[in-house]
């Protein structure tokens, strides 16, 4: 199995922290996102990792360099902004018949057993993991029929369908895959100036190809400041731990303090994460994320974001801040 990591783009509803970082290094729960979604496709027997890349490329291949260096990954650039099915393009040369592909966008942590994919493509020719919403008017839905998807209507009206797609795509002739998105693009087939995979997928299914839409168990939304915190506490809950050094300090769980934090005379919790190099003193902070290498001192914080390198000392307030930021409130 090739497995494609489209992780290129601005991440806009991230700023200020996407100014300066991939928005897949992003910190939720201890982790990057990028780590949390790599961890979850170790349970499958992966030939390769392929990641669509931007101009912060260098930063996602040092990333796996460190944290995964087993694993044989491969890095295309996206020069142009031509959307997702144009990014799972370039992944094409590293794409031989025979190959199955597994394509993981990068916005949302994915809940879901993956080695049950050979049970689930019993009999069809790939799957179009779905989750069941009741906002069927914001995302793109899958239509069933006896088990296969018959039609995908982006942002319906009417409830045709509550089975949003969640990013998370398996095609068992990966090779095929790659020449339907080839003849789309030929074709044309853009909305708004970008190509998109369901154009992608309603061409394979003219030509017969059978696609199911299992559901996930849980879709964890990281691309805006508000969904990167609800996503942390839900992570929080499921894992936490304290690695860091603690003194003088209340600790209220679920919690994440990475190894190299240190926790003087705060309260710290519920749903906070304190990644490494990072001091907390004096302050109370809940429901927020706190990136490395920060300082933050006789503060109040609930629902903030804090990026790498933050000097934060004093007053109430609930921030949201960028790399390399130095704020001190007084009175």
């Amino acid at each position: 199995m090739k497995v494609i990591l489209p992780v290129a783009g601005k991440g806009t509803r991230l700023r200020p922290h996407t100014h300066t970082k991939a928005k897949s290094l992003v910190h939720v729960a201890g982790k990057t996102v990028l780590e949390h979604i790599v961890e979850r496709l170790l349970v499958l027997d992966v030939d390769q990792f392929i990641f669509i890349t931007d101009e912060n490329g260098q930063q996602i291949e040092a990333f796996m360099a460190d944290k995964f260096p087993q694993l044989d990954c491969a890095y295309f650039v996206q020069q142009e902004r031509l959307g997702p099915a144009h990014a799972v393009a370039l992944a094409s040369p590293a794409i031989s018949a025979g190959d199955d592909v597994l394509v993981v966008f990068n916005d949302t942590i994915f809940v879901t057993d993956l080695t049950r994919i050979p049970q689930l493509c019993d009999g069809i020719d790939g799957l179009i993991y779905s989750k069941e919403v009741e906002d069927y008017q914001r995302f793109g839905v899958n239509v069933m029929k006896d088990g296969v998807i018959v039609d995908m209507v982006e942002k319906p009206d009417t409830p045709i369908s509550r089975l949003a797609q969640v990013g998370l795509y398996y095609l068992k002739d990966g090779d095929g895959f790659m020449r339907a998105i080839e003849a789309a693009i030929e074709a044309g087939a853009k909305v708004k100036g970008e190509y998109y995979l369901p154009a992608v997928f309603m061409r394979m299914i003219a030509e017969g190809c059978k696609l199911g839409a299992p559901t996930i168990s849980d879709w964890l939304d990281c691309g805006k400041p508000e969904t990167l915190l609800e996503t942390n506490r839900f992570l929080l809950e499921q894992s936490h731990v304290v690695e860091g050094e603690v003194e003088g300090s209340v600790i209220i769980e679920p919690v994440s303090i990475a190894a190299g934090a240190r926790v003087e005379g705060a309260i710290v919790g519920p749903n906070v994460s304190v990644a490494a190099g990072t001091l907390v003193k004096e302050s109370i902070v809940k429901d927020s994320i706190i990136n490395t290498n920060s300082h933050v001192e006789d503060v109040i914080l609930e629902g903030s974001i804090l990026g790498d390198d933050v000097t934060l000392k004093g007053a109430s307030r609930v921030m949201n801040i960028g790399d390399n930021s130095i704020i001190e409130m007084v009175g």
